[in-house]
């Protein structure tokens, strides 16, 4: 069952999240991850928010383990995402 993550970091600006996003296509890992279904940054450039639809919890906290290292670096602090079962999708 898919899981929907939705974070609400403090004041992230665009030039902040285009940072992390060139960091993650550069890391010794693969972007986009396993298990990563939706990626989507939205909201106001001064403060943006990301939404991303995972396959499962397990694969959203494997990315998360190098994920948190690299936002710490940058200088984004990220609470605890607001995690929800998802109940449908659909695509066109």
């Amino acid at each position: 069952m898919s899981i929907l993550a939705r974070f609400t970091p403090v004041s992230v600006t665009v030039e902040k999240y285009e940072e992390s996003i060139r960091r993650l296509e550069e890391a010794d890992f693969d972007w986009p991850p396993d298990g990563l279904e939706y990626h989507v940054c939205f909201g106001p450039s001064d403060n943006i928010r990301v939404s991303e639809i995972w396959a499962s919890e397990e694969q959203f906290a494997a990315f998360g383990e190098h994920l948190m290292p690299l936002l710490a670096e940058i200088g984004i602090e990220v609470s605890p995402p607001e995690m929800m079962e998802v109940h449908n999708t659909v695509k066109p």
